[in-house]
């Protein structure tokens, strides 16, 4: 069951970014949001056979790992309720940002140590619009919008997350490209993955996540200008973590930083790094493309 209470605003967003727009935009900070789910073990089992883990299946009272939180609390709006790009029709709980693409930029999470998410448990999802803020990049205009979840369960708070995404103008012919920065190349961990469409449909599928970036390759191609289908950013930031878990596995994940710079797309493989600290307390954390530029960069810290 959701519940929301929610600010309205008259009519549908103007199309352009006038004052007037901007102003309707960031009426929809402090939105509240509370979603209940289970912690159910399916999910994880999925989660597993994804990243090629050999795990025992769970079992209740086994402990959540870091980020597989992201696979409850999932969209699950009526097939009408959808827009173009396959997303929720803008408007409701998130702002009606008019501008088509948009893209998960990075996140803030902090788990509480002695309280981990565990198979089987009741957990409540309260999440509020932070802010919202317009900025002008070298391609136009950009809207970012924060959103923060707090997770509980019977014991109380088990997680915060600040979710930062970002909305951008289609891209034209052109259109300055950013200028891309070199990756490191010699972490200590590295792992290489390659992508297939396969891959992509079945994140996008245990996260009931319906962009069509991700899967429609006519789409992605044809109406938002991509080389590629689009590698999910969370997913490359659970694969990060998953190459922390396989290196320091008896380390609890207390928190994780990380900005998304540039898209990755299935053409071609991509790299994950990882360099721990020498105290141990913390891993730095990066993925880069076939062209060795960095595509998300974080820090991961330890308990």
């Amino acid at each position: 069951m959701i519940v929301r209470s929610m600010k309205t605003a008259d009519g549908d967003a103007a199309p352009a970014l006038s004052a007037a727009t901007l102003a309707q935009l960031q009426a929809w900070t402090g939105n509240t949001e509370s979603e209940d789910d289970v912690i159910t073990a399916a999910p994880m089992r999925g989660q597993a056979a994804l990243l090629d883990r050999d795990d025992a299946p769970p079992a209740p009272g086994n402990a959540l790992p870091p980020l597989w939180h992201w696979l409850y609390f999932l969209p699950q709006q009526r097939q009408s309720e959808l827009g173009p790009d396959g997303h929720a029709r803008r408007g409701g709980f998130l702002p009606p940002v008019p501008l088509p693409r948009r893209m998960w930029a990075g996140s803030h999470l902090s788990w509480v140590p002695d309280n981990p998410l565990r198979v089987g448990d009741a957990v409540q999802r309260r999440s509020s619009v932070g802010s919202v803020a317009h900025k002008h990049g070298r391609s136009g205009d950009l809207i970012f919008v924060r959103v923060d979840h707090a997770l509980h369960n019977a014991q109380g708070l088990a997680l915060t997350e600040s979710h930062d995404i970002v909305y951008r103008a289609a891209a034209q012919p052109g259109d300055p490209a950013p200028v891309p920065l070199l990756a490191a190349t010699d972490a200590a961990w590295q792992h290489e993955v390659v992508p297939d469409a396969v891959l992509l449909f079945r994140y996008s599928a245990l996260t009931f996540n319906g962009h069509r970036i991700h899967y429609d390759r006519a789409y992605v191609t044809d109406v938002e200008g991509y080389p590629g289908l689009v590698v999910h950013g969370p997913l490359i930031a659970t694969q990060l973590l998953d190459l922390v878990r396989r290196h320091a596995s008896r380390a609890f994940v207390t928190g994780f930083d990380f900005k998304l710079l540039r898209p990755t797309f299935d053409l071609h493989p991509y790299r994950l790094h990882g360099q721990p600290a020498a105290d141990g307390q913390s891993v730095l954390v990066w993925a880069s493309d076939q062209q060795g530029f960095l595509t998300l960069q974080g820090c991961v810290t330890l308990g």
